[in-house]
């Protein structure tokens, strides 16, 4: 199992203290040095259902510095992903894959279904 954090974000302990307290084993990844890459965020699209906007962190401050809320309407798919492999910054965290399983954010039950 594959979870990306940021070791500042308070979601991603969550997570993380989420995946401990059920016993799983996992590598943590720091997202910000070591970014998913373009084939994970595929594989991520596909468990999103295709929805390019939910692997955004559409929070943070290089989603609004870089005007991605305008941009990213008019971004193919492969623009999107390139761009998201390209900094770590972007991608919605924790990013997680869990079995055959993927998710982004923390939601317990959520992540409760995805280790079942």
């Amino acid at each position: 199992m594959k979870i990306y954090t940021y070791k500042n974000c308070s979601t991603c302990r969550k997570a993380v203290a989420h995946l401990k307290k059920a016993g799983e084993e996992f590598e943590e990844i720091p997202i910000r040095d070591i970014p998913p890459t373009v084939e994970e965020l595929k594989r991520m699209l596909k468990a999103l259902d295709g929805d390019v906007k939910a692997l955004f962190n559409r929070s943070g401050q290089d989603y609004r510095a870089l005007k991605l809320k305008d941009q990213l309407p008019q971004m193919s798919e492969a623009q999107a992903l390139k761009l998201l492999a390209s900094n770590g910054n972007l991608v919605r965290r924790p990013f997680a894959f869990i079995g055959r399983h993927g998710v982004v954010g923390y939601d317990p039950k959520t992540w409760d279904d995805a280790l079942k």
